[in-house]
């Protein structure tokens, strides 16, 4: 019997009323199914856990309350079962809210599930764990880990829901599992049948970005037209217990599905197309095929698995350096002059005191993305623009240093070229954070079911 399984987000910040039109959806085709919510990167887990230290009952993902509340009870009374990795460096408050909100709502017995393990913060030696390839010089100092966490797979949260959660909460988990874990409940899929895990993985990989694979991030007016974008439908797969699926979305929703926007999705993120590695399985998808049997409805079948790698990603967050970004504004005949005698003006000044401060400068209306570090590419033919933002970035590792550049741009104000305006700045401590290899030994999953029947 087919299995739906849709998307209501597909990263932190996206949109909180895509999920209920997903929900709707798969309600109108009978009783069961799931809603993921993936909003989990790299920078949101490492200021979820920043949140927590100031306050430990935070630490979840700040929308979620507005993600949940819409669509928990239809789902509860539709048999959907909901699975976010919105619990971010803290499930257990995540799940707390949830269980709030379902007593607002009247839902006295809602059984929640936590998943933890993926945390391995306490006591980590860095000078334990391989570095990963790409990010051999990624962190400069690892004095203060604000947090380290591995991607887990999928196999709690399938015990979760075969043991009657309705709602299960993660912290980092890889991505596709939040897909896969719902299907093997369901199925009752061996852990040991690679191609069905695979094909599981790769129908959570064309979900787990929300609407990247129903036209958003694809579309481009005229070459690549996408209709009713600012209402686009979040995704939808229908799975068959062979692994077989479809990729659709709700009906009367915009955006497309069609082979191009499941073909950029399906390598997105992808390196080597026969060996993407995934905590539940190493996914081959050469052998993919896919097929238009409808409209917005894209058949996928021929996913392959091999044997889930021994070692897992972690992401590890230290403290890192202070970044400022200051901006003015040049307007009428001659701004692009007047804006870069500002960034020649604030560049003097602050290659005085601070030489070795790293710095760049924009002109955003002229030359704000293609440019190196304080340089125009070569062969660069600047525009005549009738207005330019010019903004000055600094890298800092003193905070007085980059309040110092930050100042300087401020000064411009009566220190600078004539018509400059509209100055805003802003500074904040950022986060390093660089990918290393722990052995699957050092990770120990597990879930905890809240409320209700345990």
């Amino acid at each position: 019997m087919t299995y739906r399984i849709g998307n209501g987000s597909g990263f932190s910040g996206d949109r909180v009323d895509a999920a209920l039109p997903v929900v709707r959806q798969i309600h109108a085709h009978g009783r069961g199914g799931a809603l993921i919510f993936e909003t989990i990167g790299e920078r949101t887990l490492a200021l979820g856990h920043l949140a927590r230290r100031s306050d430990p009952a935070l630490g979840y993902d700040p929308l979620l309350a507005d993600l949940v509340r819409p669509v928990l009870a239809d789902c509860v009374r539709s048999g959907i079962v909901i699975v976010g990795n919105f619990g971010v460096a803290n499930p257990r408050a995540a799940a707390a809210l949830i269980a709030d909100i379902a007593r607002d709502q009247g839902l006295h017995d809602l059984r929640v599930a936590v998943v933890e393990g993926d945390d391995i913060r306490d006591g980590l030696d860095l000078s334990l764990l391989d570095r990963w390839e790409g990010d051999s010089n990624a962190l400069d100092c690892a004095s203060d880990i604000i947090s380290a966490n591995v991607y887990i797979g999928a196999r709690q949260i399938a015990e979760a829901i075969r043991h009657g959660a309705q709602v299960v909460v993660t912290g980092r988990v890889a991505d596709p599992s939040l897909a896969l874990g719902p299907l093997v409940a369901h199925f009752d899929w061996s852990w040991d049948d690679w191609d069905l895990i695979a094909a599981g993985t790769l129908a959570g990989h064309l979900l787990e970005c929300g609407s990247q694979v129903t036209g958003g991030y694809f579309a481009d007016p005229g070459f690549k037209d996408v209709p009713d974008l600012a209402n686009v439908g979040f995704p939808i797969a229908e799975v068959e217990a062979d692994g077989s699926f479809v990729i659709t979305k709700p009906e009367g929703t915009g955006g497309v599905v069609d082979l191009r926007t499941v073909k950029e999705q399906l390598l997105y993120e992808i390196h080597d197309p026969s060996d993407y590695l995934t905590p539940d399985v190493v996914l081959d998808i050469t052998g993919v095929s896919l097929t238009q049997s409808g409209q917005d409805r894209v058949s996928v079948r021929g996913a392959r698995g091999r044997p889930a790698p021994e070692l897992l990603k972690a992401t590890v967050g230290v403290s890192g350096d202070w970044l400022g970004e200051a901006e003015i504004s040049y307007a009428g005949p001659n701004a692009l002059a007047r804006a870069q005698l500002a960034a020649a003006i604030v560049e003097e000044r602050v290659a005085a005191k601070f030489p070795s401060l790293r710095r760049r400068f924009d002109f955003i209306g002229a030359l704000s993305v293609f440019g190196g570090d304080n340089r125009a590419p070569d062969g660069f033919a600047w525009p005549a623009p009738a207005d330019v933002r010019m903004r000055m970035a600094v890298s800092a590792r003193e905070k007085a240093q980059a309040e110092y550049a930050l100042r300087e741009v401020a000064a411009l104000y009566c220190t600078g070229p004539a018509g400059g305006g509209g100055i805003r700045s802003h500074l904040q401590a950022r986060i390093n954070t660089a990918s290393f290899l722990a052995p699957r030994s050092m990770v120990k999953p597990r879930y905890q079911m809240t409320g209700g029947a345990t």
